[in-house]
């Protein structure tokens, strides 16, 4: 059941809302202009979205974009997740930041270590920073889309805490769930390169060697 006119997303943001689970309050953080938890409220799936940000103006934008939806939109101002109380909100959705920020932003509120959370992270740079943290600190990927929006490549992840820590291997880290997903030998070489020029600045040694080995891993996957 339709509750307001929910606004068009890209690829990324449509990506995003999938893995919001219908029914669930859910918190947008780096909400910016508002469209997604516009979507989320107008569309009916979530009973309740609160639009949240770091700076005054885009918030101003989020409430005008928000406003035919009533009060199944609450904006709010602060900073990452200081401005929700635990089980606030059990879908949380983290856009629009780096995967380092990203991480901060999870850290600085320990209570999101509980299953009961489900997290859709879209991380703008340093996806295999993300990935490596999420298995290192006890989330699993239950997956993971990987689309194009303003010609940049971005990887949609949605993590659940498990509470197993692991340690992943380089291949996952740069891959992760998107074999096999449309455009992904493309993403693939754009990640490869990325280690190139990582790599350069490394000394010869093991973890030199361990690079260059996946590099050819990598050269494999963005040629099938």
């Amino acid at each position: 059941m339709h509750t307001c006119n929910a606004p068009r997303l890209d690829a990324r943001l449509a990506a995003a809302f999938a893995y919001v689970r219908p029914g669930h309050v859910a918190a947008d953080i780096g909400c910016d202009h508002g469209k997604l938890s516009a979507a989320l409220a107008g569309s009916g799936r979530c009973p309740l979205v609160l639009a949240c940000d770091l700076r005054p103006g885009p918030l101003e934008k989020a409430r005008v974009t928000c406003a035919p939806c009533g009060d199944k939109v609450q904006c709010r101002l602060g900073s990452g997740l200081e401005v929700l109380a635990p089980g606030e909100a059990d879908d949380i959705i983290i856009a629009g930041m780096g995967a380092e920020t990203i991480i901060e932003i999870l850290e600085a509120a320990p209570w999101v270590f509980d299953a009961r959370y489900n997290l859709v992270l879209v991380p703008a740079t340093k996806h295999s920073v993300l990935r490596r943290w999420l298995a290192r600190r006890g989330f699993a990927l239950a997956g993971e889309t990987l689309c194009q929006a303003a010609g940049r490549w971005y990887a949609v992840m949605n993590a659940r805490y498990t509470g197993t820590c692991r340690e992943p291997d380089g291949l996952e880290c740069l891959c992760g769930l998107t074999n096999g997903q449309p455009g992904c030998e493309d993403y693939y070489a754009q990640q490869n390169a990325k280690l190139k020029k990582y790599r350069l600045g490394l000394p010869a040694g093991q973890e030199a060697e361990a690079v260059d080995v996946l590099i050819k891993q990598m050269e494999e996957l963005s040629c099938r």
